[in-house]
């Protein structure tokens, strides 16, 4: 099954975006959540929502798969917004739901503050050794620093891997990692993996937007055989490397 795009520019899916974003302030309302402090998260879940709105006529959470090999399309993990993992268990245990756009009050302003904190810690004024390529690229957790690094290193032949975006469609041409070698949809996962024809013993490296997506998508795919997944903690949004448009 080939990809399924939708122009973010349509009046339908700005339309569809504009009901969407009424339904997450009533969501926030209801609950006594707020946005999370991150703009471009809450944009994005948004996004995610309004897109899966149109095309499955539910607002399936975009951090998850959705199986359509049946009659009906349904969310590999009955994940529709608000779900019930986030309302029942993601939020009054970590503050925060797995798409990440629905946050407690306090959740919300502890991350402002690491936000106002936050500093950078890492340094490319170096070249890596081969063999500090190869520890760095069997990492399970990468920040974007980190795989600024194996970028550099891969174009002077040092190291070999793949990464892939599992974002949707209209987020990789809204901007990608330079670099980034597939996009595989999370939405369309199962349908679209094959077509990406990837060893099972290749180190591939996985990102989203802010890292939810592409967490859910590691596991499945080391649950699945694959032995060398690595992924991009934070996402794109904590990337620190070229953005391509």
């Amino acid at each position: 099954m080939s990809i399924i795009k939708i122009d973010m520019n349509s009046p339908e899916f700005q339309a569809e975006l504009e009901k969407t974003i009424k339904f997450t302030d009533k969501v926030n309302a209801q609950f006594g959540w707020v946005y999370n402090p991150q703009e471009d998260v809450n944009e994005g879940v948004q996004m995610g929502l309004a897109r899966n709105k149109m095309m499955y006529k539910k607002r399936f959470c975009p951090c998850f798969m959705v199986d359509t090999t049946g009659e009906k399309p349904k969310s590999v993990d009955d994940r529709v917004c608000p779900c019930k993992p986030a309302i029942e268990k993601e939020i009054p245990q970590d503050g925060v739901c797995h798409c990440g756009i629905f946050c407690t009050p306090e959740f919300a302003e502890k991350k402002r503050i690491e936000l106002g904190m936050e500093e950078s810690v890492h340094t490319h004024s170096r070249g890596l050794t081969k063999e500090e390529c190869q520890l760095l690229v069997e990492k399970d957790e990468l920040d974007g620093d980190e795989l600024v690094a194996l970028f550099e290193a891969r174009e002077l032949g040092m190291v070999n891997f793949t990464v892939v975006d599992v974002r949707e469609d209209m987020e990789w041409q809204m901007g990608h990692i330079k670099g980034a070698d597939k996009l595989v949809p999370t939405s369309s996962f199962f349908q679209t993996w094959e077509e990406a024809n990837l060893a099972k013993d290749e180190h591939i490296i996985l990102y989203c937007h802010v890292g939810s997506r592409s967490a859910h998508v590691a596991r499945i795919l080391i649950d699945n055989g694959y032995t060398k997944i690595g992924n991009l903690t934070n996402g794109i949004v904590a990337y620190s490397g070229e953005i391509e448009r």
